[in-house]
This record gives structure tokens, C-alpha cells and sequence, in this order.
């Protein structure tokens, strides 16, 4: 019998995906959940994943290999969206891929599966393995929500109601340790002084407290969600408000180090960055070379940049940079 691997996840789509691929392909469904700072109990999805008939389930622990691997070399680039908002979920597809790609691999599948409706999982997952065949099930089946619903109800397939957001509590929590706080106005949290340092374009502490990246990314959302930046969910790391707070931070870095043909070569790469991105075009070349142009650009990149977040804005108070140390070069 043939086996299909399925990112799955918790929403509607997912629970619909296993029992019509396993009706149309006459498959075995071994379900992939990756968690990314989701927030919400994997475990139960996995067991969702099983009650709508997947013969197995896996959970992967993604966070630290996103934020190190994935965010922090957009960061690093300056690749936003049109709009200039941090590439999150759409450096999520690439990650994805892999790491289905790999549980294909394990378990023997023929091919994999998601229930997105983009192309960007499709052709990461193709430049990885190019004989494992990729199915898309949302972009076949032609259902709108309303016959998604219906479909899992004839089926008695278990798929509760969306739970609330939990990732940011009702009562705002205290700021973490060393956290600025100044003026007010009685209603309600009062604006917020940031520090964050920067080494070679990553960022390595808030507010003089040095942090592992995926810790300093939920630190900082914590913060930024307090004062309305993103869509409040600080814990999953496709939506951190940590990521607008850091993109302004190093764009406003990189500006103050670098000379002026230096950041307009920068402003060049960063649109060819996100472009590429979004066409799932990760595991190539032109991305390793456009890496190795960041890298280069980023030796400078060394220093504090001071923020105020405040209702849902971020501004930019000043940006230092700190001279490199001098290498040693061994002469021959």
C-alpha cells in the first residue's frame, strides 16, 4: 500500500487532508507536525492527527533550527515583504519541506502532502528530493470552508472548535528583567525603552542581558506584543512581533555602519532575498550566494540600537556602532 507523509497542523484543512488522501490514493497517512512556537498543546494535535486516521504521528521540535537557520539569515539580509513585514510564514515553507522530506525518507513514503493552497513547499520540496512526488490536496478538491465543515461532519471526523489565543495573556505581564519603562499615561502599559545589541548583523542580547536567539525572540515578543506589534502571537515564531522589533532594529544599524553604495547593494539584495523565498526557492545556489554576500555585509554590523515601543509603534531612538576587532592576518 502506498504511504503519503502530511504536514499537518491543527487547522480545518489538515483534518480533512487525511481521510481524502487516504480515500483518493488508497494510502496509508503518517502525519508530520512541526512545532514553531505554536503555543498550543502539539501533543493534542497529534492525537487529532491519529483519531482522523493517520497510522502515525510525529512532532518536531523546530523552534531553535528556525530562528538560527531561517529567521536570523532574513534578518540579517533586511528581506521584508512588499509591505515591509517580516518574512515569517513564508520562511516557514522551506523548513517545512525539509523536515517532511526527511520523515519521507524514514518512513519509506512515495510521496508527501500539505493543505496549503502556495507552491512554495512544492518546489523546496522538489529541489530536495526531486523523485518523491508532492500532492496538494486544498489546491484538487475545490472546497470552501462551509464544505470543508461538512466533509469532516459526514465522516464523524473529531475536529473541535478553534481554541482561544492564549499566546498573550488578558492582563499584560511584567516587563522581562532590565526593561525600561518611562512616562504613561494611566492607560494602560506605559511605553517601553529597548536595547538591543547586535554582532556581525545577529542579535545577541535585549537590554544588556546576552541571550540565545530563540530565547531573545521570545523575550522580545513578549514586549512587542504587550505594545500592539503583529498579531500578538509572541510565541509562534511565523508571527513574532520579536521579528518587526529586530528587522527595524537592524535595518536602522546596518544604515548607521555601512557606507552609502554598501547599503544601496544591501537595499538590492534584500528585495532578490524575499523574492526568492517566496518562490520556495531556499535550497539553491543563489541563495548560498546571496548568503555569502549578506555575511560579507553584515562584518560591520556590530552594535546597540535603542527603541521605544508604544502603541503599536516601534521608533527608531538612535543606533551605535561599535568598531570591529581587528583579525590577525598570517603572513606567508
Amino acid at each position: 500500500m502506498e504511504r503519503i507523509v502530511l504536514a499537518f497542523s491543527e487547522g480545518l484543512a489538515s483534518a480533512v487532508a487525511i481521510p481524502w488522501l487516504a480515500e483518493r490514493h488508497g494510502a496509508e497517512i503518517v502525519a508530520v507536525t512541526i512545532d514553531l512556537g505554536q503555543g498550543r498543546e502539539l501533543e493534542d494535535v497529534r492525537d487529532r492527527a491519529l483519531a482522523t486516521g493517520a497510522v502515525r504521528a510525529h512532532v518536531l521540535d523546530a523552534r531553535d533550527e528556525f530562528a538560527r537557520r531561517y529567521l536570523v539569515p532574513a534578518l540579517k539580509a533586511d528581506a521584508t515583504t512588499a509591505a515591509g513585514a517580516p518574512l515569517g510564514a513564508a520562511l516557514a515553507a522551506p523548513l517545512m519541506a525539509q523536515l517532511v522530506v526527511q520523515i519521507a525518507g524514514i518512513e519509506r513514503a512515495t510521496a508527501m502532502a500539505h493543505a496549503g493552497s502556495g507552491t512554495a513547499i512544492d518546489t523546496a520540496a522538489g529541489l530536495l528530493n526531486p523523485a518523491l512526488r508532492v500532492l496538494a490536496p486544498a489546491r484538487e478538491w475545490g472546497m470552501n470552508a462551509a464544505q470543508q465543515m461538512a466533509y469532516v461532519r459526514a465522516r464523524q471526523i473529531p475536529f473541535p472548535p478553534e481554541p482561544p489565543d492564549t499566546s498573550v495573556p488578558a492582563r499584560p505581564p511584567s516587563p522581562p528583567a532590565g526593561t525600561e519603562v518611562t512616562g504613561g499615561d494611566g492607560g494602560g502599559p506605559e511605553p517601553a525603552a529597548v536595547h538591543l545589541a547586535f554582532e556581525r548583523g545577529v542579535p545577541t542580547g535585549v537590554n544588556g542581558v546576552a541571550m540565545p536567539v530563540l530565547d531573545l525572540f521570545e523575550s522580545l515578543g513578549t514586549i512587542a506584543a504587550v505594545h500592539g506589534l503583529g498579531r500578538q502571537t509572541a510565541r509562534d515564531l511565523r508571527e513574532a512581533p520579536a521579528a518587526i522589533v529586530l528587522h527595524a532594529a537592524h535595518r536602522a544599524l546596518r544604515t548607521c555602519v555601512a557606507s552609502e553604495d554598501l547599503n544601496r547593494l544591501c537595499d538590492m539584495v534584500s528585495r532578490e532575498y524575499a523574492d526568492l523565498v517566496h518562490r520556495g526557492l531556499w535550497f539553491t545556489p543563489a541563495r548560498e550566494a546571496l548568503d555569502a554576500f549578506v555575511t560579507s555585509a553584515n562584518e560591520r554590523v556590530t552594535g546597540v540600537v535603542r527603541l521605544k515601543l508604544f502603541r503599536g509603534r516601534c521608533d527608531i531612538l538612535d543606533a551605535s556602532g561599535t568598531p570591529p576587532t581587528p583579525k590577525l592576518v598570517a603572513i606567508t
